[in-house]
């Protein structure tokens, strides 16, 4: 069963988390670094999600992922270079009244498993896809090495890197469960990969 906990969170647009991948972030603000230090002083713990506009206070996306900050850089002017793992999605349940000067929630951890896997043959139409999305849009991709991955690391790593506009990674995120996230991967790849009759396909 998911656990509810009090998360403080970044709510950053643009800068998505995916469970086992990593995100370098450089913390600025005055509040952010605040969040750093509050983190490094508990559990290193932060809870990065997507704001849903741009206002003063933006209200938030109902899910987010959990970081673990690994590689921490303190400068002498105060800012940080990180570096976050990521542990888990959260679902927010309510947002917390904090005298803090960053925002924390009450979300429900949504643990992983380990052991979710795909099918031989949905691991072949991602590879495939995937291959076809970069090749059409000149990546440069090891490809021993992604054979190598296990399914996860392969799906969420698609989810964290591939050019996607927000609201489609948005949704990579929000599925419910390993096998959903590589569907929606691959029917993403060749919308944002097809290539229109003029030239190569535009990525947003």
């Amino acid at each position: 069963m998911p656990n509810a906990q009090r998360i403080s969170i970044f709510p950053l647009a643009g800068a998505l988390l995916f469970p086992g991948m990593q995100l370098p972030l450089h913390i600025f603000e005055p509040r952010y670094r605040a969040l750093v230090r509050d983190a490094v002083a508990r559990d290193r713990r932060i809870g990065m999600i997507q704001p849903r506009d741009q206002l003063p206070v933006p209200s938030l996306y109902d899910v987010g992922c959990v970081g673990r900050i690994g590689e921490i850089e303190a400068m002498e002017d105060g800012r940080f270079n990180i570096v976050l793992t990521g542990i888990a999605r959260f679902r927010v349940i309510r947002e917390l009244v904090v005298s803090t000067p960053f925002r924390q929630v009450e979300g429900l951890i949504e643990q992983e498993n380990d052991d979710e896997a795909l099918a031989p043959i949905e691991r072949a139409a991602l590879e495939q896809e995937s291959r076809r999305f970069a090749d059409a849009n000149g990546y440069s991709v090891d490809w021993a090495a992604v054979v190598r991955l296990d399914d996860a690391s392969l799906v969420n790593g698609i989810a964290q890197v591939a050019p996607f506009d927000v609201a489609a990674k948005q949704a990579l995120l929000e599925a419910p469960n390993l096998r959903e996230r590589a569907e929606r991967a691959i029917q993403l790849m060749q919308f944002f990969g097809r290539a229109d009759d003029d030239g190569p396909s535009t990525l947003q």
